[in-house]
């Protein structure tokens, strides 16, 4: 099965790796206890590491990035208050509206570019009078990467700075951060300064099995932990996933430049390809855009499936696990289906 699983180029997502053996190895040797208790000593080792390289207080594992959003949501509004947010991301479209359903939290969604970027402007507009038939406007998040694009980092200083002249607070949706931090040269801590909370995601580029860190400041991160034991998130040993993370941080974040590099000569490839409409400006990290017709899409699928490749949507994304040599294949194998 695993001779199997190595001979399959799977674009459908940067979540689909499998652990090194060296990670492996990392999560066997890990030091143990009781995270729910605190005794993890690679659990907190991890949420110390994180916490100071993006430049905040203190951190916390979960077990995915959308239990991360939802709680730093959670944290930062009380029922009947609304987050800012755009449309195309994630917490909006991609979470089930669990603030909604469960936290009784409004969204209010703005339209953002081709490449994923808001602006102050549309904030402020969205930002609601205190009046009794309005939520009341609470929060602003923002994602980065937003479908592989980098977000511009004035127009983040530009939101996060109105949105603490109106009393709002602010998070950022980091669940490709080392991504935008490879991609622009510009530190983790640079990226999230002026957000009061950030959720970044360990099982993406990183490569980990499983596993997200929420951070923020000590009061912050106090009461998120509580929101973790409410919503069933405590883990346990939950050293095991902390040590593929550490691992991961260690010797996974320098490599995304590989993955980077690999989109754009697979992106290049299919922008020779009319029919495709590949936007070059739009492959700033790890993830490729085809837009085919719907019956050609269906068709391009079937038969990359014939040769033990899978994409799933117009997205194909770039990771570890895929190696210049499966680009190069991959490559031919679009080309002997136009040809």
């Amino acid at each position: 099965m695993a001779t199997l699983m190595q001979k399959i180029v799977d674009f459908r997502s940067d979540t689909v790796t499998q652990p090194t053996p060296e990670m492996k190895q990392a999560m066997l040797n890990a030091p143990l206890g009781d995270d729910v208790f605190g005794e993890d000593p690679t659990a907190n080792l991890l949420e110390e590491t994180v916490a100071e390289r993006f430049g905040k207080q203190a951190g916390l594992l979960l077990p995915s990035g959308t239990q991360s959003n939802f709680i730093a949501m959670l944290a930062h509004c009380q029922r009947g208050e609304e987050v800012i947010t755009a449309e195309e991301y994630h917490v909006f479209s991609y979470e089930a509206r669990g603030a909604s359903v469960l936290g009784g939290i409004s969204l209010h969604p703005l339209s953002s570019t081709a490449y994923g970027a808001i602006n102050a402007a549309q904030v402020e507009s969205a930002i609601k009078e205190d009046d009794s038939h309005f939520p009341i406007s609470k929060l602003v998040s923002l994602e980065n990467t937003v479908s592989g694009c980098v977000q511009p980092q004035e127009s983040i200083r530009e939101i996060t700075t109105l949105a603490k002249q109106h009393g709002l607070n602010t998070h950022l949706d980091g669940a490709r951060i080392f991504n935008a931090s490879i991609a622009s040269g510009i530190a983790p801590a640079e990226l999230a300064n002026g957000f009061d909370s950030v959720s970044i995601c360990l099982s993406k580029g990183l490569g980990t099995p499983a596993g997200s860190v929420l951070v923020g400041d000590h009061d912050f991160i106090r009461y998120a932990r509580r929101q973790r034991k409410m919503l069933g998130g405590g883990m346990r040993q939950s050293g095991m996933l902390a040590a593929a993370g550490l691992h991961a941080l260690k010797h996974h974040v320098e490599r995304l430049a590989d993955d980077h590099q690999n989109a754009k000569k697979l992106a290049t490839a299919f922008a020779k390809i009319p029919s495709l409409n590949v936007d070059l400006e739009r492959v700033q990290s790890n993830m490729v855009f085809i837009q085919p017709d719907d019956e050609e899409l269906t068709e391009l699928a079937a038969f990359l499936k014939t040769r033990d490749i899978i994409i799933s949507r117009q997205r194909l994304v770039l990771h570890l696990d895929i190696t210049a040599e499966m680009v190069d294949k991959t490559i031919s194998a679009v080309n002997d289906f136009y040809e």
